[in-house]
């Protein structure tokens, strides 16, 4: 399987301030490279469980005693944990968004670059598809997802005209998407443009944002004394909703203050934003837009 080297390997594992006899869990499993470095850093009662609900994920499955896959959306994390006896852990890593495997993956159309299905979807076993936001949504709906998740001022034109072309055949491939939004891709700006549609609407087809709130909350209750969590986003709604959660305790509003002006707040940053050296980036460019955050329990 053509899983690229993991963005901020030593950093984000770094991040974790591992035990030798730890118990870890690397929520984004993938091609399996940072649970090789956490488990290079663990000792013999050390444990590590990883979460990928992408049955690709599992051909890299790592045969070693102290770690156990689980074919499950890290949404349900603690549930799962708690099935293994685990209620409580040192720490979590998150690497977020897509893989490059996925994205290679012509057949799964992720990518822009492949003319494949409009699938999209991060578990296979999942009803909602690309093709089927795409061709079902209202025109309002539609919009909604362009403008909230790919950020596009053009977004009520842009559902518009989907809905237009959908009612004279339906839209089934990447390509034909690209067709029928030819006329707003000028040619400079042509990727820039389609990588934010297609954000768009994967963020909807795997509801990425609501599931990323749905693990956050769960951290402090999950975290030991001094457990850690490490989280790269790589794209501004997923990092903004991570250091407003890790600041506030919160996704919206300001904390209420005590009487004396103090906020209660769960977890504390550790450090500063950390971003890939130039030398990654050229390695890898996936690590361009990547952020990593670090958190501990207060």
């Amino acid at each position: 399987m053509n899983y690229h080297s993991p963005v901020l390997l030593k950093e984000s594992v770094d991040a974790l301030d591992i035990k030798e006899d730890g118990v870890y869990v690397d929520v984004t499993f993938g091609g399996g490279g940072h649970s090789r470095e956490i488990l290079s850093r663990l000792g013999e009662d050390g444990r590590l469980f990883a979460f990928d609900q992408d049955p690709d994920a599992h051909a890299n499955k790592i045969e070693d005693d102290r770690f156990v896959l689980i074919g499950e959306n890290f949404r349900f994390i603690s549930r799962f944990l708690r099935f293994y006896g685990v209620k409580k852990v040192d720490g979590v890593l998150a690497d977020l968004g897509v893989s490059s495997h996925q994205f290679d993956a012509a057949e799964r159309g992720f990518s822009t670059r492949f003319d494949a299905d409009l699938d999209m979807r991060m578990d296979q076993k999942s009803k909602l598809s690309a093709r089927k936001i795409i061709n079902t949504y209202g025109e309002q709906e539609l919009s909604d997802v362009l403008f909230l998740y790919g950020e596009l001022r053009n977004a009520k034109v842009l559902a518009k005209t989907i809905v237009e072309a959908r009612e004279v055949e339906e839209v089934k491939t990447s390509f034909q998407l690209k067709e029928v939004l030819q006329r707003f891709l000028p040619k400079a700006k042509e990727h820039k443009i389609l990588a934010q549609i297609f954000q768009a609407i994967r963020i909807e087809v795997n509801q990425e944002l609501e599931v990323l709130k749905e693990f956050l909350q769960q951290m402090p209750q999950l975290l030991n004394e001094e457990g850690r969590l490490s989280v790269i986003a790589y794209h501004s709604l997923e990092d903004r909703l991570v250091k407003r959660f890790i600041r506030t305790g919160l996704f919206s509003g300001e904390p209420e203050k005590d009487f004396f002006g103090n906020i209660s707040v769960p977890l504390k940053k550790v450090g500063k934003l950390i971003v890939p050296t130039r030398e990654e980036i050229k390695e890898n460019n996936r690590a361009r837009s990547a952020k990593l955050r670090i958190a501990t329990l207060k």
